[in-house]
C-alpha cells in the first residue's frame, strides 16, 4: 500500500518537475545569450506564467539559433 502512495505521489508531481526544470534551462540558457536583447525581461515572465503565445512574440525577432534553442528548451516539458 505504501509503494502505490509512493508511486502515485511520483507521478502526480512528474508533470510539475518537468516544467520546472524545462522552465530553469530556458531561463539559464536565455540569461547566458540574449539577456541584452530587447523584451528579454518581458519573455522571461511570459515564460513562468506558462504563456507561450506570448513569449513566442517577445523573442520573435532575436536571432534564429536563439529564439529556436530557447523555445525548444522552454517546451521540453513536453517531450514525452
Amino acid at each position: 500500500a505504501i509503494r502505490k502512495l509512493i508511486d502515485e505521489a511520483r507521478r502526480s508531481s512528474g508533470d510539475k518537475d518537468r516544467t520546472r526544470l524545462a522552465q530553469d534551462a530556458a531561463y539559464r540558457f536565455m540569461t547566458t545569450m540574449a539577456g541584452n536583447r530587447p523584451h528579454y525581461e518581458d519573455a522571461i515572465r511570459a515564460l513562468f506564467a506558462h504563456d507561450r503565445r506570448r513569449f513566442a512574440m517577445l523573442i520573435a525577432d532575436w536571432p534564429a539559433d536563439i529564439r529556436d534553442h530557447a523555445i525548444s528548451l522552454a517546451h521540453s516539458d513536453q517531450a514525452d
